[in-house]
């Protein structure tokens, strides 16, 4: 039925201020409501492997909705259920076609990408895809041995820490990094302390005068933050900000945004987890470039980007205003990197981010 409608509400006429015709509010509309539901349809039909229907209603989702955030999952949903059903050229072919999509972004693209090595060898490709070497770039390791209370699969993780007391495999190696690992301070956070520095930040520009994107006294945020329109509608306003903060001003104006906001909601920024003493150490060691481009990408892209960060946030500084920070993807015993921490990794490492995994196991018992 949500089908139907969909190809209904495609049909209709509408005015230039309706919901389907400005971006930003488009996920007010109907037909927004509607995929919603198609979706949880295809999730239905995939866990009971009826991946033939999957696959006619994934199409038509791609078909009807030509330039949407969502079209990277649909596709990579696309190109697994025509694998499940035997149709490998087909997925290899669907999978190529998604990279080129430019809807198609962060962890879906790699994800894509991945599929493409995978599926492509010869005799199907002979020819080796341009981004191979980028996608497959090693990323540094480090392995933390620890005493494991429960080996369950399905259950999370818990190890006995340093001190003898129960914690999970984030916290164990916070102790870790701490001590031997380097003397290094840090926080387990993932997503969360950059969206508070992002916000922070870039509060100005969140809340500049923008038309239409505040219809209420109460938004956190403007209705156009994960659409493209957020950076190109202030690209003139953010530029200099960003200059700013490349420079080396990111802590001079991480503190007059906290004394004027603070306590004001924001999207992303958490008042109780951080306190400016933390922020301040951690925009310091990161320094002003690498900071700078984590800012403007997730400006041009929040909504693909707010999430998969590392898990920790590590600093140490050497004497009174030099430091240095490092980003720490942590892995328990039966955990792997998702594209979308995958897709992280490889854009830190591109900024110069100090970048490392870091995987928790089991001590050997001895006998």
């Amino acid at each position: 039925m949500a089908d139907s409608c969909i190809s209904s509400s495609l049909k209709a006429t509408y005015p230039s201020t309706s919901p389907l015709k400005i971006p930003f509010l488009s996920c007010f509309s109907a037909l927004w409501v509607y995929s919603k539901v198609v979706m949880l349809g295809v999730s239905f039909l995939e866990h009971a492997q009826r991946y033939n229907d999957a696959i006619n209603l994934l199409r038509r989702l791609l078909n009807n909705f030509t330039s949407d955030r969502r079209r990277g999952y649909w596709t990579l949903r696309l190109s697994i259920d025509l694998e499940h059903v035997g149709r490998l050229d087909e997925s290899l072919s669907v999978a190529e076609d998604g990279i080129l999509d430019p809807w198609v972004r962060a962890g879906s693209r790699v994800a894509l990408q991945m599929r493409v090595l995978r599926l492509g060898k010869p005799p199907r490709r002979w020819k080796t895809p341009s981004y191979s070497d980028s996608v497959k770039r090693k990323i540094a390791e480090v392995h933390v041995q620890g005493r494991p209370l429960n080996c369950e699969t399905g259950m999370k993780s818990i190890f006995y820490g340093q001190d003898g007391e129960q914690c999970g495999v984030e916290q164990l190696a916070l102790q870790y990094y701490s001590g031997e690992g380097g003397g290094w301070h840090g926080v387990h956070t993932e997503s969360g302390i950059w969206l508070t520095i992002f916000g922070l930040l870039m509060w100005e520009i969140i809340f500049a005068d923008v038309p239409n994107v505040f219809r209420t006294r109460f938004q956190t945020a403007p209705l156009d933050m994960e659409t493209d329109g957020f950076y190109e509608a202030r690209k003139s306003l953010t530029e200099p900000l960003l200059q700013k903060i490349h420079d080396g001003m990111a802590e001079e104006i991480l503190i007059t945004s906290w004394g004027l906001h603070e306590g004001t909601a924001c999207r992303g920024v958490n008042w109780e987890k951080h306190s400016l003493s933390e922020l301040r150490a951690a925009v310091t060691c990161i320094g002003g470039p690498c900071l700078a481009s984590l800012c403007r990408h997730l400006a041009q892209d929040y909504r693909s980007w707010s999430s998969g960060m590392p898990d920790l946030l590590l600093w140490r500084f050497h004497g009174d205003y030099r430091g240095e920070a490092k980003l720490v993807e942590v892995k328990g015993p039966r955990d792997r990197l998702s594209e979308q921490q995958r897709a992280w990794l490889l854009f830190l490492m591109d900024c110069g981010f100090n970048t490392e995994v870091c995987k928790v196991t089991p001590a050997p018992v001895s006998i």
